[in-house]
């Protein structure tokens, strides 16, 4: 018998830490749904003394998911552990995740604790979590440059309080796999009551290495990994859980744990949290990419169409790809349109949320030929994204022109607050002449931090996705538009980032709140 490897999914706290992927509450309760359908033993849904608004999204997933344990995080102090214990109240299973900074450099330069002070407060801290719950998680924060003999010290103690699971953190990416696994053999070896809680690796990708020490501590008795979707999350992000639970589900011969996740909804959950965040998922991303399991080269081919394995060390079908396509047309039903997307993972709240999207379908496909299973997962996002709280602009028409030899310009129509408004600019280009002409309307005093573009399938008619990030006063958020046409796309963007940008309800990043 295999041990079980307990998947802890952090998208909706650390993830979203990333710059410009705050969410809504209700759109992190889409993603723990989906979540919870991938079957990850854990969902740690965010920092409850962060914000009113975190607290209520924690206690709105710990209401909405039923088989999965839902964690809150709290610092080492009370306000944020009640806090924890109050928004997990509703969860079948739920967990409080407190943590305290371990190494020299973090107790002397930012908490200004001596290491007994440290120790006293993590007790404190865990007992305190008890009295909520049970399950009890606690992390040494910056354990990677943290003295061992301390570490082995206050690990101890924690146990003795009633931590039932041991987080090891590479808070900023400093470890290399080698040093990382012998660490965690030194724990498990050297503190008495290791057997009784069991020990987590929470890996940052700063150099690249986020997976690769992950493993290391898998290989060397960790029986939790906290990973994210996509690898979303601060700086260069944390563990992708696709890359981790595949690369054990497919190395069976080395690793002697598996973890239960369904593999099928990887693609699913991948592209919801790319839709959400705006964060778009590069095309040789291991597992999710969409190069990832495409042959360009003729010896690739030739040996995949002889047998697969040649190249091949995993079945795309098994992690969520698929090569049917879309045969829906403009003549197809609402009810074949709903069975369709329900194959594909997506349902919907309301019978308005899926009317909204057979009217975009039928829309797309008066103008495109033929339609995709890509091309519908893109249109629900779309959908989806601009549906924003307190929406204050809205696109209702854009006409842009361009013409070798002359400035190009573009007249866009928005719906600006209850009232339509109409501008006209000219720019360096048709996309630079639409955004002018969108800030005239509006005058966001915001600045363009980043601008990109993707296709969503192949063909000169495809779909394109953009992205665009935006920030003003220090708050960055991303929009996301899809389109025929890139610079209508491209509109839906900016207008999307800009009603993200006035809703009080998006935050910047989740815990400097609570700093």
């Amino acid at each position: 018998m295999k041990d079980e490897l307990i998947i802890f999914d952090t998208t909706l706290r650390d993830g979203e830490q990333s710059p410009g992927a705050s969410m809504t509450k209700e759109e992190k309760v889409r993603i723990a749904k989906q979540l919870e359908k991938l079957r990850v033993n854990v969902i740690e849904a965010g920092f409850p003394a962060a914000s009113q608004g975190d607290f209520e999204s924690v206690h709105a997933v710990a209401s909405a998911v039923k088989d999965v344990t839902v964690c809150g995080l709290a610092r080492a102090v009370e306000n944020d552990i009640v806090r924890a214990g109050e928004a997990i109240q509703p969860a079948e299973s739920g967990r409080i995740h407190t943590f305290i900074a371990t190494s020299p450099i973090h107790m002397e330069k930012k908490l200004k604790m001596s290491p007994d002070q440290v120790v006293e407060r993590a007790v404190w801290a865990v007992k305190r979590a008890r009295d909520f719950t049970d399950n009890v998680e606690f992390s040494p924060e910056d354990a990677g440059r943290s003295d061992i003999d301390f570490l082995c010290r206050v690990i101890e103690a924690a146990i003795d309080a009633g931590a039932t699971t041991i987080n090891i953190p590479d808070t900023v990416g400093y470890n290399i796999p080698e040093q990382f696994g012998a660490l965690f053999e030194q724990l498990l070896n050297r503190i008495p009551n290791a057997d009784k809680a069991i020990f987590s690796a929470h890996c940052h990708n700063d150099l690249g290495l986020a997976v690769a020490n992950s493993l290391a501590a898998v290989s060397a008795g960790a029986r939790q990994v906290e990973c994210t979707i996509n690898g979303l999350g601060e700086r260069a992000g944390n563990t992708a859980l696709e890359e981790l639970v595949m690369a054990v589900r497919t190395r069976q011969d080395i690793f002697t744990v598996d973890s239960r996740i369904y593999t099928p909804e990887i693609l699913a959950a991948s592209r919801l949290v790319a839709g959400i965040t705006g964060f778009a998922v590069q095309p040789n991303k291991a597992i999710v990419g969409t190069n990832a399991f495409s042959h360009e080269s003729g010896i690739h081919q030739d040996g995949v169409l002889k047998h697969r394995e040649t190249y091949e060390i995993m079945r795309a079908e098994d992690v969520g790809w698929s090569t049917n396509k879309m045969v829906l047309g403009k003549h197809s039903g609402r009810s074949a349109f709903r069975a369709r997307l329900k194959e594909l993972g997506i349902e919907f709240e309301t019978e308005q949320e899926l009317s909204d999207a057979f009217v975009s379908f039928k829309d797309l496909a008066d103008r495109k030929h033929e339609i995709y299973d890509e091309d519908l997962q893109a249109l629900v996002t779309d959908n989806n994204t601009r549906r924003v709280e307190n929406e204050t602009f809205r696109l209702i028409a854009l006409k842009a022109n361009t013409e070798m030899g002359d400035q190009p310009s573009a007249e866009i129509t928005l719906w600006v607050a209850g009232e339509e408004k109409t501008a006209s600019a000219v720019g360096g280009g048709v996309v630079d002449a639409t955004f002018k002409a969108i800030e005239q309307l509006v005058n966001s005093g915001a600045s363009l931090e980043l601008y990109s573009v993707s296709n969503v399938t192949n063909g000169t008619d495809s779909l394109g996705e953009t992205t665009v990030r935006m920030e003003k006063a220090g708050r960055i958020v991303n929009g996301q538009g899809a389109d025929t046409d890139i610079v209508t796309a491209s509109a839906k963007a900016y207008i999307n980032a800009l009603n993200k940008l006035l809703d009080p309800g998006r935050k910047a990043h989740p815990q400097a709140a609570a700093v």
